[in-house]
This record gives C-alpha cells, sequence and structure tokens, in this order.
C-alpha cells in the first residue's frame, strides 16, 4: 500500500510514519518542517518539504497516486490561533481543502483526518459523544471543525471515502513542548530542567490523555474500517492536572515544585471522550493508561 502523512515529520505523523513503514507500506511524508523536525522522518520514507497550502501538493498527489492520505499537518497552538486567526485558518481550512481537491484528482482510495476534542468547547458533559454539540470557544477548535464539513461534501460530491479521527489530548515522545495540547511535554522538559512546573488555574481542569502509540492504532484500523465516520479517539477516563503532576512525582521519586497562575483565554475545563464507538466501528482499544503512557514518555525525554 501506497501512504501519504502530512505532517509526517511531526509528532503524531512521525509515529504514524514508523508503523506504517513497520508494516511494509510504501510512505511519502509531507512536511513544510516549521514544527516537523527531519530527524524524526523515518529512513525508509520519503520526505517532501512543502506545505499543505502549497499549489505543488497537487502534482505530487497525482504523480504518486497513494491509496490513502493522512492527514495530521496543522497549526496546534490554541494560543498561536487567538494571536493570529488568519494563519490558523489558511493552514488548517485552506490547506485541508487544497489536500482535498487533489486526492479528488488522484482517485485516493481513502482520507483519513486528525480532528480534535476541540471542536466541541467547553461541554458539561461526563463524556462526550460524537453526535454531541460542537460549540469550538478558541478559533483553533473552529479551524479543526470547518474542514470536516468540507470533507463530507467533498464525499458527498465525488464519492472520496474518508474518516474523521477526534482526538483526545494526545502526548507522548516528540511532542512540542507548547501549547495547552503539549503539557505532558512541558512538565516533562520543565522538570528535566529543574523548573518548577507551572499550571494555569487551580489544576482541577480534567483531560482525555491518550497516549500517541494507541492514536496511531486507531489511524491503521481506519485505512479498512470506518468508511465516512466520525469517530473520537481518546481513552473515555477524566484525569486533572493536579493528578497528572502526581502521577509524575510517582515517577520520577519526589515532589515536583509546581506554580499555579491565570487561567489562559481559550483553555476548556473539562473534556473527555466516549470511545464506545472506537471499539464497535474500528475495533480499537487504548492499550496505555496514563501511568503506563507517562512513564514510557519520562523515560525516552530523560534518555535523550
Amino acid at each position: 500500500m501506497k501512504a501519504i502523512v502530512t505532517g509526517g515529520a511531526g509528532f503524531i505523523g512521525s509515529h504514524l510514519v514508523d508503523t506504517l513503514i513497520s508494516l511494509g507500506h510504501d510512505v511519502y511524508v509531507v512536511d513544510n518542517l516549521t514544527t516537523g523536525q527531519r530527524r524524526f522522518v523515518n529512513p525508509a520514507a520519503t520526505l517532501h518539504v512543502l506545505d499543505v497550502r502549497s499549489p505543488d501538493l497537487k502534482d505530487l498527489i497525482i504523480s504518486e497516486k497513494p491509496d490513502v492520505v493522512f492527514h495530521q499537518a496543522a497549526q496546534v497552538d490554541v494560543l498561536q490561533s487567538i494571536r493570529d486567526p488568519m494563519h490558523d485558518t489558511s493552514v488548517n481550512v485552506l490547506g485541508t481543502v487544497n489536500l482535498l481537491q487533489a486526492c479528488c484528482e488522484a482517485s485516493v482510495g481513502k482520507f483519513i483526518y486528525a480532528s480534535s476534542c476541540a471542536v466541541y468547547g467547553d461541554l458539561q458533559e461526563e463524556l462526550i459523544k460524537e453526535d454531541s454539540v460542537t460549540s469550538p470557544i478558541s478559533y483553533y477548535g473552529i479551524s479543526k471543525l470547518t474542514p470536516e464539513s468540507y470533507i463530507r461534501v467533498f464525499h458527498q460530491l465525488y464519492g472520496l471515502p474518508y474518516t474523521i479521527l477526534r482526538y483526545a489530548n494526545v502526548y507522548g515522545p516528540r511532542q512540542t513542548a507548547k501549547g495547552e495540547g503539549g503539557v505532558v511535554a512541558i512538565f516533562l522538559n520543565r522538570l528535566k530542567d529543574t523548573l518548577p512546573l507551572l499550571i494555569h488555574g487551580d489544576g482541577e481542569q480534567t483531560r482525555d490523555f491518550v497516549y500517541v502509540k494507541d492514536v496511531v492504532k486507531a489511524n491503521i484500523a481506519a485505512i479498512h474500517r470506518g468508511d465516512n465516520e466520525t469517530v473520537q479517539v481518546g481513552t473515555a477516563i477524566r484525569t486533572s492536572v493536579n493528578t497528572l503532576v502526581a502521577t509524575m512525582e510517582g515517577i520520577h521519586g519526589s515532589a515536583i515544585p509546581t506554580v499555579y497562575g491565570p487561567k489562559r483565554p481559550g483553555d476548556i475545563q473539562h473534556s473527555c471522550l466516549d470511545n464506545s464507538k472506537a471499539r464497535a466501528v474500528l475495533g480499537w482499544v487504548p492499550a496505555y493508561d496514563v501511568k503506563q503512557g507517562i512513564r514510557e514518555t519520562y523515560t525516552v525525554v530523560f534518555t535523550r
């Protein structure tokens, strides 16, 4: 099978590329290296340094005619989206539309899109389901939700098969230490540098932390399952930021200095995704709990 992974030099994308290569697939990476890094790209993959908004993207996809396109590339920083909504929209919305047009012209077999739990906003629900109300409270959330509508209409008009995967808070090795989504990477990097951890708010805000290897498994499952479906990828377990710190202290073996600051604009108080549809439609079950995933990430951070 031939696959193209946008954002394949980034956090989730590079792990996905590694797995695709290990399964014997022919993999092409599209990444402008703004946040991605060459050293993350598997040497068996072919790297094209290209922006998803570039007109040259269509030529590449038409010439390679991939069986599947995994669209992982995005502007993912919530605060950056608030500072510069034009850039956020350009990358996340226009970049996706450019890619969709290219996929249709190349008759790509499957389009798998990395969406986000940010599309729901700050819902006061114990477990968010795929049919819950989408009401983003940041431009980032809007820019991840809008392409979902384009994807569905491209399917209706041109028959492009797709799976939309709405990720919970993904963490793991290679994650950029910035933005709300990168809290685990931020904390571990500060811990390594013997700096206190900074918590925005009281630390009782909760997230559904899902390990990157489990997210990769969901993408692999979506190659042959979940056609034209929107599926959440999470653990269905709420973990507070304070609990996250306590877990890190247990792994680190000592108390970690922590400083509390004001809540940031655009931050969501609680978010946890029901994963029953992923279990039924993709046959996917997360293999890592937070302690296992943090321990593995901690080991990588402290040995590099």
